[in-house]
Order: structure tokens, then sequence, then C-alpha cells
């Protein structure tokens, strides 16, 4: 059966990820990829959670709380900035990252995700990531300024070299108002890029 795009998402990142392992949630909004991936890593992993806007940071921070979670670090930053905050020992563990792009669903949709910033993310998170780890991009892109970040990253992720990175689109061709579909990026198990 074919799956939606926000299961295939999570089926994706669960497929990744060992109990105990690094993750990062790039984009947090309103705290339900950052309490999956908390869950899927265990009270013995890490969650990197990011966001721009205060209120998603706050938002997910009540989500954590109602969950009782306590192995996620929030970080009021743009995912551009990522490598400033994964721990030395960390890097080249990392499982996996999540990115919903777009914008903050309830909020202003004038603060949205732009494509310089994720493609920056991308590009420092594939240095990151361990030999068969995933990034697993969401892009809505039905919003001002949506299309141009989708065909950004299009251009962006054609150019990824095969023998290191498997690049897959996944999404429904046929739905109406500019479905989401996913990009996935993962690392293969040569030498790091």
């Amino acid at each position: 059966m074919l799956k939606r795009v926000l299961p295939y998402a999570h089926e994706l990142m669960q497929q990744a990820i060992k109990p105990g392992e690094t993750v990062i949630d790039a984009t947090c909004g309103n705290g339900n990829d950052t309490v999956f991936l908390s869950e899927v890593t265990g009270p013995t992993g890490k969650v990197y959670a990011f966001d721009i806007q205060e209120q998603a940071i706050n938002n997910t921070k009540q989500k954590l709380m109602d969950a009782k979670v306590t192995n996620v670090q929030l970080i009021h930053d743009g995912h551009q900035h990522v490598e400033q905050y994964i721990a030395t020992e960390e890097q080249g563990k990392v499982a996996a990252a999540i990115f919903n792009l777009g914008y903050l669903p309830g909020s202003d949709k004038q603060v949205i995700t732009i494509p310089e910033n994720t493609i920056t993310a991308i590009d420092k998170l594939t240095k990151v990531l361990k030999p068969s780890g995933i990034i697993v991009c969401v892009v809505y892109y039905g919003h001002d300024g949506g299309q141009t970040e989708k065909n950004a990253l299009l251009e962006h992720l054609h150019h990824y070299d095969q023998k290191y990175f498997q690049v897959l689109q996944y999404g429904f061709i046929n739905q109406k108002n500019n479905p989401p579909f996913i990009l996935a990026i993962q690392k293969t198990n040569r030498l790091n890029a």
C-alpha cells in the first residue's frame, strides 16, 4: 500500500535510528516530530531541536513537558548553524535529521524556511551523519516562496554524488493544492563524502 507522506517520513526515520543515537529536528515547529524522535531514540538518545521562532520553541517545550520528555535540547536558532551545537564526539554519528519546510502552522505565513539556509543546513548535516544515516525533508511549497525553495532544493540535491548519497523524491502527483512531498538523502556506507 502507498503510504501518505508524513507516515512515510517517520518510517524512513525509524529505519535509520537505533535507541541511544543522536538525531536532529531541524524545524521543531509545534513539537510533533521532536516528540516522535525522542521516543525513537529512547531515554539514552539525544534530540537537537531547532527553530528560529520563539513561538515554535515554546510550543515544542510545552509538548515535551506534557509528554515528560527529557532527552531534547531545544535551540532557538536557524538550522543553518547546526554545526555549532553538535558535540565533537557526535560528529559522524548523527543517525537522522528531519525538516518540515514552509511555515509554522497556525502562525505568520510570511516567516518561512528559505532555500539558502535549508541547503546550508543539509550540506552541513551530511558531514555529521553516520554511514547509512538519513535526512528527510517534508517539502511544503503551496505558499509564497515555497516554489522557490522546492526548485532550489531539487536542483541542489540533483548534483549530490551517487557514490556517497542516495536521494529519493516521494510524493503523490495527482493530488490537488500542491501536496507536500519527501526528499530523503541517505549517506552510503562508503567513506565520508
